[in-house]
């Protein structure tokens, strides 16, 4: 293990551990409805007498319990307590904090509600008994924490009794995880499956699911030896043997495991700590894998491993060393995808779909979202990383599609997705609102590529934007800035430029260096510039040069800000391109909340707005809002609500109001009101005359500093997501990022610049 990962360990105590589950409200879980209870008739509807009619309906046919219920999005965790973690046969009660735990995991990766369900009974006729006529009720059974031989038995009739998914997490969630990391491991030391010799030592649950499944994929049989405590599992053995075991009993003649790992390429322990010795990892052959998964201490320790030897790809099931076999990378998205099919059962294809998905985006390029997450480290696909980390905002928008469309194909789903690339984008919605936003903007981007130049284009994190926006088909990324110091810096980070649709362009040395220099010389030479200050304006700053890029036409739009603060980049960017004949530049701030999309503005540029630049800034921010498929209905904000209190301020709203009386504009429109006034339709209701339709979805703020406060409070609080400002009203489309901001935030201005240019 590196120095790198070493410092970046988490653990935790006890008393830490007991006081996260004991503080506030006990435990992990709490139900809240999804339907508003707030009056007599939302009772009625909800309960007697409007439940009758989904009643009906649903015994008049079934499936409409999807439709009417919670089945379609529910799964029940169930254990009996018989095999907790690694500690054993703890009992039921035990087992809640980890059940708890597992239904927690579904809802904040997947969006899948869950419950948690502890059955008091190691007999396997009465479990199962239990669980069967459960069916009901919910959408999917995850079955957890269950000792072997007795979870074969329980998952296989409880498959065979059950039309929805039965999915014991212990068996098959390692095994994917685990096949994820194998098919990486085996590409970065130039094997395959067909003649790598791979050793399991565990021939309990997840031993013989990770067996399985690799022979499901490929993996030769004749290639795998198969331990437990007591030794070797081989043909004709007799001692402490049962039909899984027997089902892969190998042809051979070694009997002990430091036999089996001689020359071995690929080591799983699924077994218990210390079980591999120094002299069994030398024994193995060059570049060997060792996947060392028993939990909380593993069989050996990466230390110990990089103390022995350098060549080895190390992975363990702990979250504080790198290469984590972790579940919740599989079960979430996994149940996700089958309940959106409506799968009556998680196959081997649908398994085999997750392990190729998460082997894949391990390769990709990982965005800051997942660097912040893990104290700033990006992983770099390598032997440090072949498996995902379980904070990727991509999974979801990954596994749940490739499980989802293996479910169709192997028949086994009920509901057809045609359109698959569209489940994507609604599922990267289900946790991330702006995706929800964005989506339509970037297909549309990509009917209609455009050249963005992407100005601060050293810096890593633009880097990363500029080669995701290449990657997602939304035009071609120009980055701008010294070659050299670009491609170094790519290079030290693991970022690929040698991609289609990316160019480099240097200011110092491009060849339209004189023709930008003739361009804006002619605009500031009488606003105080002398030609020698446009020259180094050109050849030194980036903004001036991307912009005159855009305004001369060699690009359709540019993204900058990352650097600077948005008044000097707005600043530079004015002195290069011109106002749109009829519009005024402006910032807009999309707020999004509860399902809800605000436009605030002015968030930029107006200090203290006049009556007159008030109602230019409403016409442009409700142009805004009807662009980005909204119809407006603006509401100017003050401190008062049609006259009171009265106050000079609240005038110049008065008065904005009347002007666009006079402009016979055509979008929903009044004021001055107080925000909550405008927002919640129960208070807009006691001002009958007002003039809004419903609530209002665009915000004129009365002043800069009121806009700025209320929409960084909000996104702070976490009330609300705020994307922006945006930059509105410029002859070409140049959007600005926040100082700083992550790569997926330059992705989306760079899109949104796009989406602007030429409109």
């Amino acid at each position: 293990m590196n120095e790198k990962a070493a410092r970046t360990r988490t653990s935790v105590t006890e008393s830490e551990a007991l006081a996260f589950h004991a503080e506030g409200r006990p435990g992990k879980l709490e139900i809240n409805p999804t339907k508003p209870m707030a009056t007599q008739r939302d009772l009625s509807l909800a309960y007697s007498p409007g439940v009758a009619v989904p009643v009906k309906a649903i015994a008049a046919d079934p499936a409409t319990a999807y439709d009417y219920t919670t089945r379609g999005n529910m799964v029940a965790v169930i254990s009996n307590g018989t095999a907790i973690l690694g500690l054993g046969n703890l009992g039921a009660l035990a087992s809640k904090p980890v059940m708890e735990g597992k239904a927690v995991l579904f809802k904040r990766f997947a969006d899948v509600d869950s419950i948690d369900l502890e059955v008091d009974t190691e007999n396997v006729d009465e479990f199962v008994n239990c669980v069967r006529f459960l069916g009901p009720s919910f959408g999917g059974i995850n079955l957890e924490d269950i000792k072997a031989p007795e979870c074969f038995i329980i998952e296989s009739r409880l498959r065979e009794m059950m039309d929805i998914p039965v999915f014991h997490d212990d068996q098959h969630g390692t095994a994917i995880i685990a096949a994820a990391g194998l098919v990486n491991a085996l590409e970065l030391t130039g094997r395959d499956l067909k003649n790598t010799r791979l050793v399991c030592n565990g021939a309990g649950a997840a031993a013989i699911a990770c067996v399985e499944l690799i022979k499901a994929m490929g993996f030769n049989a004749d290639n795998i030896i198969l331990c437990d405590t007591k030794g070797v599992i081989y043909q004709g053995r007799s001692e402490g043997m049962n039909q899984w075991k027997s089902a892969h009993a190998a042809k051979t003649d070694k009997r002990t495991l430091a036999e089996a790992m001689d020359g071995a390429d690929v080591v799983f322990g699924l077994s218990q700590k210390g079980a591999f010795s120094e002299e069994m990892i030398r024994s193995m052959a060059d570049r060997p894998i060792i996947f060392a998964m028993a939990n909380p201490d593993p069989e050996i320790t990466p230390e110990e491993v990089a103390r022995i030897r350098d060549d080895a790809i190390m992975a363990t099931g702990r979250s504080d060393y790198p290469n984590q076999v972790n579940n919740v990378l599989g079960f979430p998205y996994i149940f996700r995808g089958a309940l959106d099919v409506r799968a009556t059962q998680i196959n081997d294809a649908m398994k085999i779909a997750a392990v190729r998905a998460l082997a894949s985006l391990a390769r990709e390029d990982v965005p800051d979202d997942v660097a912040a997450a893990y104290q700033g480290n990006r992983p770099i696909f390598g032997s440090q990383y072949i498996i995902p980390v379980p904070f990727d905002p991509r999974l979801i928008s990954a596994i749940p599609v490739a499980v989802a469309e293996a479910a169709m194909e192997s028949g086994v789903a009920q509901k057809n997705i045609p359109d698959l690339a569209a489940y994507a984008r609604e599922l990267s919605a289900r946790r991330d609102p702006i995706a929800a936003t964005t989506q339509g903007i970037y297909e549309r981007v990509r009917r209609l590529p455009k050249r963005v130049v992407f100005a601060e284009a050293e810096e890593e994190q633009v880097m990363r934007a500029a080669v995701s926006f290449a990657h997602h088909q939304l035009g071609t990324a120009i980055l701008l800035g010294r070659d050299d110091v670009i491609r170094t810096t790519a290079e030290k980070a693991g970022i690929d430029l040698e991609r289609p649709n990316i160019e480099i362009v240097n200011a110092r040395i491009s060849t339209r260096v004189d023709a930008y220099i003739d361009y804006l010389y002619e605009r500031l030479q009488r606003k105080g510039f002398l030609l020698r200050d446009v020259q180094r304006l050109i050849h030194n700053d980036r903004n001036h040069f991307a912009a005159t890029m855009v305004a001369v036409g060699d690009a359709d739009a540019m993204v900058t800000g990352t650097t600077r603060n948005y008044a000097t980049a707005l600043q530079d960017i004015r002195r290069c391109i011109n106002t749109k004949p009829g519009h005024r530049v402006i910032g807009v701030s999309l707020a999004l909340s509860r399902g809800r999309t605000v436009f605030v503005a002015d968030t930029a540029v107006h200090d203290m707005p006049t009556a007159e630049e008030l109602a230019d800034i409403a016409v442009e921010a409700a142009r805004v809002a009807r662009r980005m498929g909204y119809e407006p209905r603006v509401a100017l904000l003050a401190y008062s609500t049609f006259g009171q209190p009265t106050g000079e301020r609240s005038e110049r709203v008065r008065e904005a109001v009347k002007i666009l009386d006079r402009r016979r504009v055509d979008f929903e429109y009044d004021g001055e009101m107080a925000a909550d006034i405008a927002l919640n339709p129960q208070r807009m209701e006691q001002y009958p005359f007002c003039r809004l339709s419903g609530t209002a979805n665009v915000l004129v703020m009365p002043a800069i500093h009121s806009a700025s406060i209320s929409t960084r409070m909000l996104a702070e609080l976490g009330a609300a997501t705020v994307i922006g400002p945006l930059l509105v009203g410029l002859d070409k489309s140049v959007q600005i990022t926040s100082m700083g901001a992550k790569d997926s935030d330059i992705v989306n201005m760079a899109a949104i610049a796009a989406y602007n240019a030429g409109s």
